[in-house]
């Protein structure tokens, strides 16, 4: 008989120690499950949120707190959780934990009564089955908590969080273990402790790779941020641009990969398609910062460093100053002949009518140069007409009255650039894919040259720098074109036009999708979503927003 109870209860002990070990080989897998996850995230508070969560289930812990070390060398309480309590603080919840942080150092002196401070000076992880009988720490507010809520804080693991370089960056504290069968309080095991110890160091190093990653990409939106400052420092008219075009993409891009019908229905983005988007719209313009100033701000047609009208307004007083001494002298011969009252009229009413002559064209100059609207045949004639004027200049010499620069300048047909200056300007794309494709793009980011150079290509192929199809071009691309062309009809910081309201803009817009300029596709979801109302309520005028009506956009069907 006596055999048979010692056969059972070794039949029991093995099946208990099978069963622990079972346990541990599950939770082992656990632990590296968690692993692979930690390395994956990308945002700092949700790796934060894993790591605590993690924790937990592993070691079967009702709470628990995560602690940051500060610069100001305290312990920030950055998460808690209490499941029995939903009780839950920091990370996602948006709700930040409304603790002081714990002093390292009082009085310069080491912070050892404070449980988590010791843990982080020392490196030591620190179990203890029951804060209320434990000696050596300091545990008031530990009683103070249990006294507000009703809890009993009993089992704590606290764990120190080392990363690669030996750094202890934080702090693992769980609180009260429960029996996996009973539910009860127990203190933690050493397999507890050994695998808290084990994700706690795989969490330092996740979260000192993410904070490193962080500062990196920090550190190169600033530099890109740099870039479009050297624009905006240039001009104050394309360093706007720089800002808006970024965020009119991703209005843009979010509303198409939240579209559930038609050909966009499968066009999703994942965070890291985001960012990559986001760096793209930033350095969409970079080559411009090779681009003459006097170009980019070029607001009339004879505009370089200074508006050259104005010298032509001196021709004109010259001529208007000969022809006063022409009246004179005519006046004087005139007299020394004793002439007819009616010569000397005449005389008087040429010259009348020259002035009168001089002014017009004075006038009709002035408006060319402005450069707003498309010139005609005949105000292209009539420039060239004037320009024949003869005039002495300041050194004596007979000459026409407009250099062939001028007459090239004033008898451009639209807007303010001739063609060689609309070709220093196109060759900012250019520059721009040079400079983008020449850096050593990670593999996450591959795409930055693609999305940034396709912006000035045309769905018809009859864009530049490469003359692209819209088959050849990502979705980005052309997404970028949309918003680098809005902007751009909108802006209100141009030197040489004032910005359309939302109605010409879309009018302009949908003429641009009919021809074969922009993407039909995105085109409709930027109308139907709104995208453009959105982006006018940040950036544009209040007498710009005007009331739009969807139905007569052209190229645009309700």
């Amino acid at each position: 008989m006596s055999g048979s109870i010692d056969t059972t209860q070794s039949l029991k002990l093995g099946g208990a120690a099978r069963s622990a070990a079972d346990d541990l080989v599950l939770r082992l897998e656990q632990l590296n499950a968690i692993g692979a996850s930690l390395s994956a995230e990308r945002d700092i508070n949700r790796l934060l949120e894993t790591i605590l969560t993690a924790a937990k289930s592993l070691t079967r812990a009702d709470g628990g707190t995560l602690y940051r070390i500060t610069e100001e060398r305290t312990l920030r309480f950055e998460i808690m959780r209490t499941t029995s309590l939903k009780y839950y603080l920091g990370g996602t919840t948006g709700t930040p934990a409304p603790f002081y942080p714990i002093q390292l150092y009082k009085d310069g002196q080491p912070n050892h009564s404070m449980v988590a401070a010791y843990a982080a000076l020392t490196g030591k992880t620190v179990n203890i089955p029951d804060a209320y009988v434990a000696e050596g720490f300091d545990f008031s507010g530990t009683r103070a908590f249990d006294a507000k809520t009703g809890y009993r804080s009993k089992s704590f693991l606290t764990v120190p969080m080392k990363n690669h370089e030996n750094e202890i960056i934080g702090v693992l504290q769980l609180i009260n273990a429960t029996h996996p069968g009973t539910g009860e309080i127990v203190p933690f095991s050493p397999s507890d402790q050994r695998l808290a110890e084990s994700l706690a160091s795989q969490a330092a190093i996740a979260i000192s790779n993410r904070a490193l990653i962080n500062q990196l990409e920090q550190l190169f939106e600033s530099f890109i941020n740099l870039i479009n400052l050297a624009i905006d420092e240039k001009s104050p008219y394309t360093g706007g641009h720089c800002q808006r075009v970024p965020v009119l993409t991703m209005l843009l891009a979010e509303a198409a990969s939240e579209t559930d019908q038609g050909p966009l229905s499968e066009f999703r983005m994942t965070d890291t398609d985001r960012y990559e988007l986001k760096i793209a719209g930033l350095l969409h313009d970079c080559g411009k910062v090779t681009t003459p100033v006097h170009v980019v701000d070029k607001a009339t047609k004879l505009q370089t460093i200074f508006d050259r009208i104005h010298l032509i307004d001196t021709r004109f007083e010259v001529l208007k100053r000969d022809a006063e001494i022409g009246l004179l002298q005519a006046r004087a011969a005139l007299a020394e002949r004793r002439a007819a009252p009616q010569e000397l009229d005449a005389a008087e009413l040429a010259h009348r009518e020259r002035v009168r002559q001089l002014e017009e064209d004075r006038a009709f100059l002035r408006a060319c140069n402005i450069g707003t609207e498309a010139m005609r045949d005949g105000d292209v004639e009539r420039v060239r007409s004037i320009a024949r004027y003869r005039w002495t200049d300041m050194a004596g010499h007979e000459a026409n009255f407009l250099t062939e620069d001028e007459v090239t300048n004033l008898t451009i047909r639209s807007g303010t650039l001739t063609a060689a200056e609309r070709q220093i300007i196109n060759h900012h794309i250019v520059a721009t894919i040079r400079m983008l494709e020449s850096l050593p793009w990670p593999r996450h980011l591959r795409n930055v040259p693609e999305y940034a150079g396709g912006h000035h290509e045309r769905m018809d192929g009859k864009g530049y720098p490469r003359g692209l199809t819209r088959e050849q071009m990502s979705v980005q691309a052309r997404i970028m074109g949309i918003a680098d062309i809005f902007e751009a009809l909108t802006a209100k910081d141009r030197p040489y036009k004032r910005g359309k309201a939302l109605s010409d803009s879309l009018e302009i817009l949908g003429r641009f999708r009919l021809n074969g300029h922009i993407d039909p596709d995105l085109f409709d979801v930027f109308v139907r979503k709104r995208v453009y109302r959105r982006y006018a309520e940040m950036f544009l005028d209040p007498e710009q927003i005007d009331d739009v009506d969807e139905s007569s956009i052209p190229g645009y069907t309700p």
